[in-house]
């Protein structure tokens, strides 16, 4: 499925000043009406839940503006949406650093953002393999094959790491924005209330945004009929 980024040339906001040296990837759920026959049943690990309906991968600066989401069919994110949000992230602006969670720890994702300059931070994840290594983060294997004297120290990952709940406070807004419950019903509109609420947020959260502002486009989306 596509993927769709906010870039410099269509948001004033996406400045050097406004963007961030760390990016956060993380999917969220995306919940459909009942009516809709194109939603699929979903399961959310995070509420240990099923719901109907589709699932948005966001790549999110340290301000919590959202520069590029992925339409997919579930939570779970395909290592293909994957890599796609991340390219497209990476065109926006390059950080120093690309933080997610274990659901990232491939080869490809690491591989990608090494040999572009950005380094990447996601949990090793043991159950991948039957001969585990003795490291916390996939980058410490990885980095190796890329250069012999960049060298990472754990607390500077563990550190940068923590910052990964910034893209979960950007969900938040985001949903407020349209993302939270699609109205729309079909693949294609849902995808098209998907993109217009992050790109939305995109372009009005700042860090001055205030409750106000959340609540404006809360009314907003509620007074918009739905799309047939």
């Amino acid at each position: 499925m596509r993927s769709i980024a906010f870039s410099p040339t269509s948001n004033r906001l996406l400045t050097k000043s406004s963007t961030d040296l760390t990016y956060c990837i993380d999917s969220t759920d995306v919940r459909a009406m009942p009516a809709d026959q194109d939603a699929y049943k979903c399961y959310d690990p995070t509420e240990d839940e099923y719901y109907h309906g589709y699932g948005c991968t966001i790549v999110s600066t340290g301000q919590k503006i959202p520069i590029a989401a992925g339409f997919t069919e579930s939570k779970q994110v395909p290592e293909e949406t994957a890599m796609r949000v991340t390219r497209d992230a990476l065109a926006v602006e390059k950080p120093i650093w690309m933080v997610g969670d274990s659901a990232y720890d491939t080869f490809d994702w690491h591989d990608h953002l090494l040999a572009t300059g950005v380094v990447p931070v996601a949990p090793y994840n043991a159950r991948n393999t039957d001969d585990p290594k003795d490291i916390e983060y996939r980058v410490e294997d990885r980095i190796e094959q890329h250069s012999e004297d960049v060298q990472l120290k754990q607390s500077t990952l563990d550190e940068t790491y923590n910052r990964r709940t910034r893209v979960e406070r950007t969900n938040e807004p985001v949903k407020v924005c349209g993302l939270g419950h699609v109205f729309a019903r079909g693949r294609v509109h849902a995808r098209a209330q998907v993109y217009l609420a992050c790109a939305f947020a995109s372009s009005s959260l700042s860090p001055t945004t205030n409750a106000e502002t959340i609540r404006e486009a809360r009314l907003s989306r509620c007074e918009k009929p739905s799309i047939d």
